[in-house]
C-alpha cells in the first residue's frame, strides 16, 4: 500500500467534544508501505521494534469520554510525526533537496529525524541513499495530514472550551525506563521542561499517577518532542504533555505481543484520561461557563 492524505491517520471521536482534551498517538502505526519495505535493508520484525506498539489501543477509550483520539497509521521508521517537517539528514538523499531542512539537531545527529536513518536498535534502515523526491512524498502523504488534523482538533477544543490539553501518547523500551537516577520507572511525563504545560496541571497529572502506585519521572529521559513544542502554549490556554509508558507494563517486547497486564493498564489509562479531562476542564473553562 501507499498512503494518501485521507488514509494516513485514524481519527476516532464523538460528533462533539465533551471535554477540552485531545489524545494523539504518533508512533503506534503498523501499516508498512511495500515501497518502504523494498527500500529497507531491515526485515519487518526489526522495523516493528521501533513502534510504540498498541499505544493507540491503551488509550482507545478516549472517544467514549468525549476526547478525540488521533493515531498515525504509518510507522515511525517511515515517517516520524513527532519531528519538525524539515528535521532530517541531507546525507540520506541523492538529488536536489527541498528548501527548509534543519539538519543540525540532536535528533538528526542520532539518526532519528522526520525520515529516520536508523531503527530503535541503532541499525541502519537503508543500504544506500534515498531519492530526494521521497522527502516530499512522505511529508505530503503522512506528516501534513497528521498535523493538519491535530491542529484542527486543538483549535476546535480551544474554540469550544477556551483551552485544551493535548496528551501525546508513547511507550518506551523497558531498558530506557531504567536509565538515570532513582532506578526503573513506569511512566515518564514530558512538558518540555515546563514550557508546554501549566505547572499546576502537570503536577496534578503526576500526582494522580503516583497515587495509582506507578513510579513516575518528569522530563527524563524524555522531555517531549516536536508535538509538545508546537502545541504546548500554556499562556494561550493550550497545554501539551507527553506520556511514555514502560513497555514491560503491558507487552512482551521480544514477541511484540500484549501480555495479561494489557487490559488492566488500558483500564488505568482510561481512568487517567478521565482525570485529565476533569483537570483540564477545571483549568481552562471559565467558571461562569462551567456553571451553565
Amino acid at each position: 500500500m501507499e498512503f494518501g492524505p485521507n488514509d494516513a491517520v485514524r481519527l476516532a471521536r464523538l460528533p462533539a467534544m465533551l471535554v477540552p482534551l485531545v489524545v494523539a498517538s504518533p508512533h503506534s502505526g503498523a501499516a508498512y508501505p511495500e515501497r518502504f519495505l523494498a527500500q529497507s535493508v531491515l526485515d519487518l520484525v526489526a522495523l516493528r521494534h521501533t513502534e510504540d506498539a498498541f499505544v493507540d489501543l491503551l488509550f482507545g477509550a478516549a472517544p467514549s469520554l468525549g476526547a478525540p483520539l488521533l493515531a498515525a497509521r504509518f510507522p515511525r521508521t517511515y515517517l516520524d510525526a513527532n519531528r519538525e517537517a524539515g528535521e532530517m539528514d541531507p546525507a540520506m538523499f541523492e538529488g536536489p533537496l527541498p528548501d527548509g531542512l534543519t539538519p543540525r539537531t540532536v535528533r538528526v545527529a542520532a539518526g532519528l529525524g522526520a525520515i529516520p536513518r536508523v531503527a530503535a536498535s541503532g541499525e541502519a534502515i537503508y543500504g544506500g541513499r534515498l531519492p530526494a523526491e521521497e522527502i516530499e512524498r512522505r511529508l505530503a502523504s503522512c506528516w501534513r495530514p497528521y498535523h493538519t488534523v491535530l491542529a484542527q482538533l486543538c483549535d476546535e477544543a480551544a474554540a469550544e472550551f477556551g483551552g485544551v490539553l493535548l496528551i501525546d501518547a508513547h511507550s518506551m523500551p523497558s531498558a530506557a525506563a531504567g536509565v538515570g537516577r532513582g532506578g526503573r520507572v513506569d511512566v515518564v511525563l514530558g512538558d518540555n521542561h515546563g514550557a508546554a504545560c501549566a505547572p499546576a496541571l502537570m503536577g496534578a497529572l503526576e500526582s494522580w499517577l503516583r497515587r495509582q502506585g506507578l513510579r513516575v519521572r518528569r522530563n527524563q529521559p524524555y522531555a517531549g518532542g516536536y508535538t509538545t513544542q508546537r502545541y504546548g502554549r500554556p499562556g494561550a490556554g493550550r497545554h501539551a504533555v507527553q506520556i511514555e509508558l514502560n513497555r514491560a507494563l503491558y507487552m512482551d517486547e521480544r514477541q511484540m505481543m500484549p501480555t495479561a497486564d494489557f487490559e488492566p493498564l488500558a483500564e488505568l489509562m482510561t481512568a487517567f484520561l478521565r482525570e485529565a479531562g476533569r483537570l483540564a476542564t477545571d483549568l481552562v473553562v471559565p467558571r461562569a461557563l462551567a456553571a451553565e
